[in-house]
């Protein structure tokens, strides 16, 4: 009987036509995510006791994934967060708590806390674990770190992974492949900047390359999105993270986030971050203006607080042609330390409370001198050359959408 609540419930829901973002280059057909295919992996669930690890960004149609499939009888035994936690109400890099959901009950199991992933006794407790996360494409955003430990986790238990794909909004591939004596928590594995994959495709490089440890593989099952390729322009439905709040802060994060290695402030402590540049220290030389404040959920101690800063206003920037290009912008970085009147402290990480050295987040010790000694955007790009092109053609094993 309850096999046939389920059933019907299940049928129910795949009638129903879930609302989908834009998609500027699909004209014909609409982007259909993994999570959105129901009919691909809800019989499969049924009679399993099921983690989810998922975010807001994990929806059906525009209901969280977590509340969809307790509605069609889904045994979800427990929701795993990653950083932000669960309902993105955590700021960046703060610790999150275990907690239990107040609206279904389920127990909340923090993974940028005490711990970065599932316990054995957390694994014992499920068949089979879920990942649904929007992801931006970028090697120093932490989805793909979690996305490793949560698949070493089921390699170690002998659990399968679902991946519920989405799209990438920056599915180009671009910038210096990691050194990987700068590996850290926002630099993991060898890759560049901008990786160019989904979340499946990217578990499936882990696996093929034997990036978990002892080279173990995770058991993966993808629902792969429909109707998708790597040239279209991809609005995300749901912001990712409370610092990229628009669709203008994702496409320019792989390059304002390098600045987090700098004294230039991106607009942390504003309601446009990631859309924004400057410093006190710039007064003068430029005459947009912004004052970081104490903005709870976003950044309680940004850089430069309470002071203006001046510089650049990217907020109207044509940041799709970043995407045609398949180009990383460099050009702000130039710009920005030629104009800086201190240029000794240009490099200062040590003022930001966010992600440090710009060595980690560019993924080479000579970038930094790169810009020191004035070399052009195209002299700087020549010197990630072999490994750009090495990796890019690496990558090409493990897509799924060409």
């Amino acid at each position: 009987m309850k096999f046939v609540s389920f059933l019907l419930l299940f049928i129910l829901v795949s009638l129903k036509t879930p609302a989908k973002p834009a998609c500027s280059e699909s004209k014909t057909k609409t982007v259909v995510t993994g999570a959105d295919q129901t009919e691909k992996y809800l019989p499969y669930l049924n009679g399993k006791r099921v983690g989810m690890l998922v975010n807001q960004t994990s929806i059906i149609g525009h209901t969280l994934s977590v509340d969809s499939l307790r509605s069609l009888g889904v045994d979800i035994r427990m929701i795993f967060g990653p950083e932000h936690g669960f309902r993105a109400n955590a700021s960046n890099g703060a610790h999150v708590a275990d907690e239990v959901d107040p609206k279904t009950g389920i127990p909340i199991i923090s993974l940028y806390g005490q711990k970065r992933k599932p316990s054995e006794k957390n694994m014992a407790g499920i068949d089979v674990m879920i990942f649904d996360i929007a992801d931006v494409g970028c090697r120093f955003y932490t989805n793909i770190n979690t996305l490793a430990d949560i698949m070493e986790a089921c390699a170690e238990a002998g659990k399968e992974l679902i991946i519920l794909d989405r799209p990438n909004p920056n599915a180009y591939v671009d910038g210096p492949v990691l050194d990987m004596k700068f590996q850290s928590g926002i630099g993991k594995f060898p890759i560049p900047v901008t990786h160019g994959m989904t979340i499946g495709e990217f578990a499936q490089m882990i696996n093929g390359e034997g990036w978990l440890p002892g080279k173990t593989r995770c058991k993966l099952r993808i629902i792969p999105v429909k109707n998708y390729n790597h040239d279209m322009m991809y609005t995300l439905p749901v912001s990712p993270s409370p610092n990229l709040n628009t669709q203008q802060s994702i496409l320019l994060y792989p390059s304002l986030c390098l600045f987090e290695g700098t004294i230039i402030s991106q607009g942390r402590g504003t309601y446009m971050p990631f859309t924004v540049l400057g410093s006190p220290a710039l007064k003068g030389l430029y005459n947009f203006s912004f004052t970081p404040k104490s903005i709870h959920g976003l950044s309680e101690e940004p850089l430069h607080k309470n002071q203006t800063c001046y510089g650049l206003d990217l907020r109207n920037y044509n940041a799709e042609q970043m995407h045609k290009e398949g180009r990383i912008n460099l050009k702000w970085m130039i710009e920005l330390y030629k104009a800086y009147p201190e240029k000794e402290k240009f490099f200062d990480y040590t003022q930001s409370t966010a992600m440090g050295r710009i060595e980690r987040l560019i993924g080479n010790d000579v970038f930094k001198q790169q810009i020191i000694s004035g070399l052009s955007e195209e002299e700087i790009r020549r010197s990630w050359e072999p490994g750009l092109s090495a990796y890019k053609q690496m990558r090409k094993k493990y897509l799924i959408y060409q």
